[in-house]
């Protein structure tokens, strides 16, 4: 995979950084067979990797009628609960999204490429409950990002790009300690390749019939030394990296390659 266009260019901090794309570029596609990578996940490790709530089927469904819209019809299983028969279309990941009790809560998931949390550790999680531990969200953003999916209009898709590193080319991260202790193995030399950036790629649209809202999550990976192949591009990672906030930073998990990635800059000449 190939990360394309270059998050880290839009800030080293907290952002929520949406932007409109036409609707037909929704879902990028770019896996030939997701459900090859998907189904065995779904069958051994189904609570890492779905959960839904009571009530959410009518939802799910629509979001399935979206993907079929997008990608066409394909052969429906009816052993499957809907959100999953279309998350195993697509490479994205699917999160339906519904308003409750006066709150925007996660109640239906499909989460093959989850970095560091597993889908029963979120669903039925509001807004503010999903964002805790980014600092400061409540203060900064909740209210905007409330206002967003109140003023979501059908039709319309919003897109937004993080970015973090890794010591791991594996999609499917639901934990963070295994990967992380790995990490005093690496060899500065060898950062560039032993650490991966990892991009995820975010959109959310309404769904006009029942209300609710679907956010997808697409993870690309590409090796740190991949940043080295333009000099625009280096000097772009390099600034954001350094230039990051404290909390971002510590959010992101930064420190703990700091040593790695700082060797790999001036390796380079940044």
């Amino acid at each position: 995979m190939t990360v394309g266009r270059r998050p880290w260019e839009d800030g080293a901090d907290f952002a929520i950084g949406l932007r409109p794309v036409a609707p037909e570029a929704w879902l990028e596609g770019g896996e030939a067979d997701p459900a090859a990578r998907k189904d065995p996940l779904f069958a051994a490790a189904r609570d890492l990797v779905w959960a839904e709530t009571p009530g959410s089927r009518e939802g799910q469904a629509e979001v399935l009628a979206l993907v079929e819209d997008a990608l066409g019809p394909g052969q429906r299983r009816g052993d499957l609960p809907p959100l999953y028969a279309a998350a195993r279309r697509t490479p994205d990941d699917l999160c339906l999204m519904q308003k409750l009790d006066g709150q925007w809560r996660l109640t239906a998931l499909s989460l093959s490429a989850g970095t560091f949390f597993t889908a029963a550790e979120v669903v039925g999680r509001s807004l503010g409950e999903l964002h805790g531990p980014v600092e400061g969200f409540s203060e900064r953003f909740l209210v905007r990002v409330q206002r967003i999916f109140e003023g979501l209009r059908p039709g319309l898709v919003l897109e937004r790009r993080n970015w973090t590193i890794v010591n791991s080319a594996e999609l499917h991260t639901p934990r963070s300690a295994p990967i992380r202790a790995r990490i005093g193995e690496i060899a500065p030399t060898d950062a560039g390749q032993a650490l991966q950036i990892r991009v995820e790629r975010q959109t959310l649209r309404r769904l006009p019939e029942t209300g609710g809202a679907v956010f997808t999550i697409r993870v690309h990976l590409a090796p740190l030394a991949s940043v080295a192949e333009e000099p625009e591009r280096l000097a772009a990672f390099a600034l954001a990296w350094r230039d990051a906030t404290p909390a971002f930073r510590a959010y992101k998990g930064f420190v703990l390659y700091d040593g790695l990635v700082e060797a790999f800059l001036r390796e380079h000449g940044a």
